[in-house]
């Protein structure tokens, strides 16, 4: 039963930091004064989705799967929480995104941000294309694209479109983390039964090489091979199956009493740098290490770092954990809404440092006296990106998902969560 699971303290650090490191992955690279060495703090920002990914499957796989790897409860009632848990953070993050994108096209504060509105688009490719003739890349969607991809984000299947990222671009991974929901009660059970866990492991990550081997070998690293490789959802299963036995091998180790001790973490901890240090070199070595290290290169690394943190006992103080739950349940929200929350911080710092004074009699003269954005303030968004995805999740999400369970399952009985499926779902508060 879920009230008897194990709990891991450390899985809601490794999520708030996850959270945070593809926070500083979209962000950082804005500040021209550290762009010499940003690079080698976020080029690996793909290596946060991944894991978050993995970890989506160990925790399901922990939680809602009984001692006879069974479902703990129907299909549909595991669906319908799902949906309630991630339908409230994409609605909600992608209607602030589109907002906040009217907004700064309006306001026009550069002439970057003259071009932005709710049909401009960058199509996706690895190659030089955007170097040599960036607006090769640039494109303006009519009236059926447009509404064809509002469709998308309502029935939160944009991360099928190969071509380019619409209106909230970070959502794709809500997107696909509903693809992964919808597969878990099929592959899961089968999955936990698996005996040579270690075997299935490596041929998940053989398989998941296949498809940038083949893009490797017969493409030039053009439309729609690289939105396909990036975001589509059966290309990225793999990630959520290795979760899943990931789960299973952790609990063939525990109960063979075998779970790693001091010297076997250390080795771990020493494998996910050098594999961290390694990659970084090789993403300096040509586009196609982009593509493998993206999708499976890493994959043994990104699951290491969760099984190590799964070996992080739980502290006797209520508070830290109770913290650490807060701050957990924060990190999908923070996927979602950080690229809104940065334009609205970035462009409120730029009126400020101007003359604020001006805007109320003189709206434009105010806009033109706008100063630049200062990398000394980037630790105040950091901070405001925190505190206001603690309240989003608690007030607005939480909110919107007891009324979404409360029409579609009327019927089920009202009762609390244990720690564990709180574990289980990355927006609940604790």
């Amino acid at each position: 039963m879920a009230s008897s699971k194990e709990r891991f303290i450390g899985l809601e650090w490794l999520r708030f930091f996850l959270g945070l490191y593809i926070v500083i992955f979209h962000t950082l690279h804005n500040y021209p004064s550290i762009r010499s060495w940003s690079g080698y703090v976020t080029d690996l920002g793909f290596f946060s989705t991944s894991t978050f990914f993995i970890l989506s499957g160990f925790l399901l796989a922990h939680v809602y799967l009984n001692d006879q790897h069974e479902m703990r409860e129907p299909a549909k009632s595991f669906m319908t929480k799902r949906f309630a848990n991630l339908y409230p953070i994409h609605i909600g993050s992608c209607l602030l995104a589109m907002a906040v994108s009217a907004g700064v096209g309006y306001l026009a504060l550069t002439a970057q941000d003259a071009g932005t509105s709710l049909r401009f688009v960058l199509y996706d490719v690895n190659n030089d294309t955007g170097i040599v003739n960036p607006e090769a890349l640039r494109h303006t969607m009519g009236d059926v694209e447009l509404w064809f991809n509002v469709v998308l984000n309502v029935f939160m299947l944009h991360a099928w479109n190969p071509y380019y990222l619409t209106f909230n671009p970070p959502s794709w991974s809500i997107s696909a983390l509903f693809f992964f929901y919808l597969t878990f009660p099929f592959i899961a059970p089968r999955l936990m039964k698996v005996k040579r866990t270690r075997l299935a492991i490596l041929v998940t990550n053989l398989v998941y090489l296949v498809p940038p081997l083949l893009v490797v070998a017969f493409t030039p690293y053009d439309m729609p091979e690289t939105g396909i490789l990036h975001r589509n959802p059966i290309i990225r299963l793999p990630e959520f199956i290795a979760g899943i036995l990931l789960c299973a091998f952790y609990m063939q180790q525990k109960n063979a009493g075998s779970l790693l001790k001091a010297r076997g973490k250390l080795m771990l901890t020493l494998y996910i740098v050098v594999c961290c240090l390694v990659a970084t070199w090789l993403l300096e070595h040509g586009r196609a290490w982009y593509y493998l290290l993206h999708n499976g290169l890493l994959l043994t690394a990104e699951m290491a770092l969760i099984y190590l943190c799964v070996h992080i006992p739980t502290p006797d103080s209520k508070r830290l954990t109770k913290f650490a739950g807060r701050l957990g349940g924060a990190s999908l929200p923070m996927f979602a809404l950080h690229v809104p929350l940065y334009v609205i911080f970035t462009r409120s710092e730029q009126i400020l440092k101007g003359e604020p004074s001006l805007c109320a009699d003189n709206l434009r003269l105010c806009l033109a006296a706008a100063g630049d954005s200062s990398i000394w303030l980037y630790p105040v968004y950091l901070l405001m990106t925190v505190v206001l995805c603690v309240l989003f999740q608690e007030q607005f999400v939480v909110r919107i998902r007891r009324w979404i369970l409360g029409w579609m399952l009327p019927s089920a009985p009202a009762r609390n969560k244990t720690h564990a499926e709180r574990m289980a779902d990355p927006r609940e508060p604790r």
